[in-house]
Formats: structure tokens, sequence, C-alpha cells
């Protein structure tokens, strides 16, 4: 589809990407410069990335996150503290921690086209990952095909990502009800014979 250039604004990069496949990209979180747990993006957060070689910017929307010890071999144990008790008495457990999160590739743009299908290559592994901003969501989500490539995403029930994506989106862009309107009915196309999948999809979009 044709679309406006999008042009990124400037921003602060909030993870890096740290494995990769054709379908998606999973990135650690960077740590607070305060004593807090790392920053863990939304179900349904979009996000973005680049393919250096080929300047591509690839777009992916988070389907899952996990916060755990740096140390695989020590688990985290309780210890009955408050979030400000363990600043004040363990603050070497903030830098113990690490947050990531999974990102499904939903399309990318290249020389400022939009295409809502896989790209040719995934983001390469230390590269800076963003949160997208309102005015690319909205450039980014004219065409609904990336519907499609959410309800094929392994490892999580697609109808709490599908929902979580429209969600995010439709406040995004100002509570905008004729493209949820649109959405349901790209929806309602795809899943014209799974009647019980769309309705859970459609419980869970609070408008």
């Amino acid at each position: 589809m044709r679309a406006k250039a999008i042009s990124p604004q400037p921003a602060s990069a909030f993870g890096e990407v740290v494995e990769a496949n054709t379908t998606t990209f999973v990135a650690q979180c960077f740590e607070s410069e305060r004593l807090t747990f790392p920053p863990m993006p939304a179900l349904g957060s979009w996000t973005r990335s680049q393919d250096e070689e080929t300047g591509n910017l690839i777009y992916g929307v988070v389907c899952y996150a996990s916060i755990a010890p740096i140390d695989t071999v020590h688990r985290a144990r309780a210890l009955g503290l408050s979030p400000q008790e363990l600043r004040e008495q363990q603050p070497q457990i903030f830098a113990m921690l690490r947050t990531d999160f999974r990102a499904a590739i939903v399309g990318f743009v290249s020389g400022g086209r939009v295409y809502q299908y896989l790209p040719p290559r995934p983001p390469q592994i230390h590269q800076p990952v963003y949160l997208c901003s309102d005015t690319e969501v909205r450039e980014f989500c004219r065409s609904f095909e990336f519907l499609r490539t959410l309800l094929q995403v392994n490892g999580i029930p697609t109808d709490e990502l599908v929902a979580a994506v429209i969600r995010q989106t439709y406040r995004i862009l100002n509570r905008d009800r004729n493209w949820l309107l649109q959405a349901g009915r790209q929806l309602s196309s795809l899943l014209r014979d799974d009647y019980e999948h769309l309705s859970a999809i459609l419980r869970k979009i609070e408008a």
C-alpha cells in the first residue's frame, strides 16, 4: 500500500535486539538509571527496529514479555520487602534483573512505502529498539493486512494479542470509531469460519 513517508522522530532506544528470526525478534530492555525495575512494554505495544544493511524499518508488536534474573543458575526468591525497602536494603537486586520482550513482526517500511508482510530479513542482533510514535502507528495502520499476520502468531493466545493491539491502536488514533469499525470488518472477514474465535476477540476490545 502507498502511504506518506514515515519519518521516525528522534527518540531514545529503550532496548536492544538480542535474538531474531524471520517472524519475531527478542529485545532486552535497558536498565533504568534509577533503582527501579527495567521498563516492560505492554502487550500489543508497537515497536520499531531496523535491518541496517537494507535500511528497512522493521515494525513489530509486543506479544510476550518477561522479567528474570540475569544469572540463569540462581532463581529469584521472595524477600518479603516492598519496592522502597528493596531500594534501601537490597539495591543490587535491580542490577541483577533483566526484562526481555518478544515482538511479532507485522511489516516494514522501505523508501517510505509500507509493506504489511514479513520483511526479507529481521533486524540484526544489537540493533536498537524504539517505541513507535503515534504518527508512525497512524501511518502504518492505514491498512489492516497486519491483522492476518497477528492471527498466526504462535506461543500466545491470539485473541489476547489481537485485542490488545487493536485497543492500543484505537487509543493512539484518538478513539477513531471509523478505524475501529474497519478493523472489526477485517477480522470478521478473516475469521468468517471461526465465529467463536472472532467473538472472543471482540469481547476483549474495550471500546
